[in-house]
């Protein structure tokens, strides 16, 4: 990602975080340093939604340009950085819509199977992981992630949101246009398919 671009901050309210006051008081080098600093983790987010090298990295540029354009709006109501990760996650779902498919696949053939007395038809096995203890280790995670790349799009952005980004779910229903109880149904069911796919994993096999 190229970050030589700089972005100017005149004419701006510092707001009260000292970081932003250091910001908007410095110079190049400042915002430079700030870039620098906020970069990685930012990509990072936009390359989970996202999928796509190029356009994580336009979201982030876009993403920057916001939040110097509006640091007047940032008040510390909550810390910096997840003011900047909710600007940086909206981008990204910008660029989701403007690419929406048409024709998202279905979830339910991803979810388990169940018979009439809500029992699970799949043979029966003990469970020697779980989807969070697996994403603790650093060689399952990418492979996580990439089975959370299966879900339909619906699915996969609501479960990213609350279990990757660890958003509440209000902000979640915000910024999706959705009520909460619906969120919750989709993340309901967005995690009973990805446990499914997880089933090998889970009982310590290889995929």
């Amino acid at each position: 990602m190229t970050l030589e671009r700089t972005i100017t901050t005149q004419s701006q309210s510092p707001g009260s975080d000292p970081e932003i006051s250091k910001l908007v008081a410095g110079g190049n080098s400042e915002t430079e340093a700030f870039v620098r600093k906020n970069a990685g983790w930012m990509l990072a987010a936009a390359r989970r939604m996202l999928r796509d090298e190029a356009r994580a990295e336009d979201c982030v540029q876009e993403a920057f340009s916001n939040i110097f354009k509006n640091l007047e709006s940032y008040r510390g109501g909550s810390s910096l950085r997840s003011w900047m990760h909710r600007i940086v996650v909206n981008q990204a779902l910008m660029s989701l819509r403007a690419r929406k498919r048409l024709n998202e696949t279905p979830i339910d053939d991803l979810l388990p199977l169940f018979d009439e007395n809500d029992c699970r038809v799949e043979d029966r096995w003990t469970t020697l992981e779980t989807p969070e203890s697996l994403m603790q280790k650093s060689q399952t995670r990418e492979t996580v992630l990439s089975l959370i790349d299966e879900l339909p799009e619906s699915y996969r952005v609501v479960l990213l949101l609350r279990d990757i980004e660890e958003m509440p779910t209000s902000d979640v229903a915000e910024m999706l246009g959705l009520s909460e109880s619906n969120v919750k149904v989709r993340l309901h069911r967005a995690r009973s398919a990805l446990k499914k796919l997880l089933e090998p994993l889970l009982r310590g096999q290889s995929l």
